[in-house]
Order: structure tokens, then C-alpha cells, then sequence
């Protein structure tokens, strides 16, 4: 996926903006194709306050479990509710359908120390 709002972090998350006060964060390609087919994500709770790099929950494959984390400080709005009986829906399209919450973020300059999508490129070829 190419889209120049989207943000990234070095735990392999992105943050897509969706306005001055909203973001929706999920986890990379790179991020789901290592942990291999998820089974279950145990996700954050809706109204949870959370600081940037805090845990928002745990995502189970057939491999391993693997935590999240919040990119931005701020109050988790909205939680993909699809994933609970379709957690496949990460594996098969992270950017759109296997999205995990929506944030209310409240430090909008979190976002500035944010990857552009050529900087985690440069990042996972660096990790390799």
C-alpha cells in the first residue's frame, strides 16, 4: 500500500491520520507476514487512556503472540469488533479490513516522530 499519510514505528505499526484529532493504527505487512496466520487478537478497551509505546494488547498466531503498541498518546475510540470472530482479516488485508483501534490522540507532535513510509522501508532493509 502506498499512502503518504501513513506513519509508521520500529515495532512495526501504522498510523493513518483520519483527521486533526483521529488515527487509526494497525500493523505492517511486514509485521503480520512474520507472525504468520493470527488466530486471535486480544485488543484494547474502548475509552482506555494510553501513552505512546504503551501495550494496547496481544496479537496470537499459529507461530507466536506478539503485543501492540500505541504510536500516539491519547483515548482509544473505536476497536475493530471484526476481529474478534475474524482475525484473519490482519493477514489478509492489514491496511484497510485488519486495522485494530482508533485513537483519539491528544500530542499531535507524537506524530512528527512518526516513519514516513520510505524511512520503515530504509528501517526493515537495515533490520535484514
Amino acid at each position: 500500500m502506498t499512502n503518504t499519510q501513513l506513519r509508521f514505528t520500529k515495532k512495526h505499526e501504522w498510523v493513518l491520520p483520519l483527521d486533526e484529532e483521529r488515527a487509526r493504527i494497525g500493523i505492517t505487512n511486514h509485521a503480520q507476514e512474520e507472525l504468520g496466520d493470527i488466530v486471535f487478537v486480544e485488543n484494547a478497551e474502548i475509552n482506555q487512556q494510553v501513552n505512546a509505546h504503551d501495550s494496547l494488547g496481544v496479537i496470537e498466531s499459529v507461530k507466536a503472540a506478539s503485543e501492540f503498541y500505541a504510536p500516539l498518546s491519547g483515548e482509544i475510540v473505536a476497536i475493530n469488533e471484526q476481529l474478534e470472530d475474524e482475525p484473519e482479516r490482519i493477514n489478509d488485508d492489514p491496511y484497510q479490513d485488519g486495522w485494530l483501534v482508533e485513537i483519539a490522540y491528544n500530542k499531535p507532535q507524537e506524530l512528527e516522530t512518526l516513519l514516513t513510509e520510505a524511512d520503515y522501508q530504509a528501517f526493515l532493509s537495515e533490520e535484514e
